[in-house]
């Protein structure tokens, strides 16, 4: 038999840690949280125990960054089939919007463009105006500089 205070009598537990921690839990729950923090030791009592358990699992599952797992997709852009009937009214739309002649679809620097344009797999890259107007002042610099050459012939 063990004495209990509390109770005042003696007081039969079985001597298995269970029943002890069951009545300290029924009878002593302040004492024994207060002993259990002034000697820094984990309580064993079972709801402390779940408490603890129940802290652990909301903290694990809490997901604290995603930046691991997101990666920034590249752009792909959609390459629309060819087809002839959307080739023409492209084309069509083309002269249209941009005030050229019938006759430029006939043009061999129209046809060259289109050959260049259709062995692409991944779609076309179109430059803007600044990288045309780059180039056109190259193409004729160096017109400029053949013709020099041809004049200045020795």
């Amino acid at each position: 038999l063990i004495y209990c205070r509390k109770k005042g009598r003696a007081h039969q537990i079985v001597s298995d840690a269970s029943t002890c921690r069951r009545h300290l839990a029924y009878l002593h729950l302040d004492t024994d949280q207060k002993w259990c923090t002034n000697n820094n030791f984990a309580s064993m009592l079972l709801s402390d125990v779940k408490a603890r358990k129940t802290a652990a699992a909301i903290t694990n599952a809490q997901q604290t960054s995603i930046d691991g797992h997101v990666t920034e997709l590249p752009k792909h852009t959609v390459v629309v089939p060819y087809t002839a009937a959307l080739f023409r009214e492209a084309a069509v739309e083309w002269l249209i919007s941009t005030s050229q002649p019938i006759q430029a679809v006939d043009h061999p620097s129209f046809k060259k463009m289109i050959d260049v344009t259709s062995c692409a797999t991944n779609g076309v890259i179109i430059p803007n105006c600044k990288a045309t107007r780059c180039d056109i002042m190259d193409l004729f610099k160096n017109q400029m500089t053949k013709l020099k050459e041809r004049l200045n012939v020795y």
